[in-house]
């Protein structure tokens, strides 16, 4: 189980991002993000792996403080060095079990090939590989989805159902809402730096409809007094 409580970030002394935050991500179990574009759902997971210090708070795992031993971490935007292979980039990783070979058949990526040259859902999909190779516990992923196309979408959802299945624990964030409802057990929604609501399967359409009925409402007005 993670636990988080009371977590702080901030980036100026005079506004926090992630303001007294408290969580509990129950293990074994995927855990979606949801929140408009400002809500901290980037920071939230840059603190919870450790790039962001916290100002106040902490993140525990099993009553420990959670670590990058136990955590590997998608950002949602990859960095690789330049003028290296992607066989290469996967042999910073090491995991004598895992299969690249094998693992590609459902990637397809030239591995070969200079990374500079692969298109933006290739390096996601490297990306990814990566994470999956490094076999950790808890799998943080910060928009997965973006940059993929139908298929591997397809293929990523079925992927980390499987390794749920195989005892890991994720949270993922997703500025499509459909993407975590088909596949999440718990949906958090993160508001002003805040979790407002966390909900299991069943809460999810009243959480999707809290979330966007206002919304909706304020975007026609708006739109009707421009027509």
């Amino acid at each position: 189980m993670i636990t988080i409580n009371g977590l702080t970030v901030n980036y100026t002394k005079d506004k926090n991002v992630i303001n007294s935050l408290n969580c509990v991500f129950q293990a074994n179990a995927i855990h979606g993000i949801v929140g408009l574009n400002g809500s901290g759902k980037t920071t939230l997971f840059n603190a919870i792996f450790g790039l962001k210090k916290a100002t106040h708070g902490s993140v525990l795992y099993n009553d420990q403080p959670l670590t990058k031993k136990d955590t590997s971490f998608l950002p949602s935007e990859n960095f690789f060095y330049f003028n290296i292979t992607g066989n290469e980039y996967l042999s910073l990783f090491v995991n004598p079990t895992f299969d690249t070979m094998q693992w590609n058949k459902l990637f397809n990526l030239p591995l070969n090939g200079i990374i500079d040259n692969y298109s933006t859902g290739m390096k996601k999909k490297l990306a990814l590989l990566g994470i999956i190779k490094q076999d950790k516990s808890i799998i943080l992923l910060d928009e997965p989805f973006s940059g993929l196309d139908i298929e591997m979408c397809r293929i990523l959802r079925l992927i980390i159902l499987k390794l749920k299945a195989n005892g890991k624990t994720f949270i993922v964030s997703s500025h499509i809402m459909e993407t975590l409802t088909n596949m999440c057990d718990y949906i958090h929604y993160l508001q002003d730096g805040i979790i407002k609501r966390s909900v299991a399967k069943d809460g999810f359409i009243s959480l999707e409809q809290e979330i966007f009925s206002l919304k909706d409402h304020e975007i026609t007005m708006k739109i009707n007094s421009l027509l």
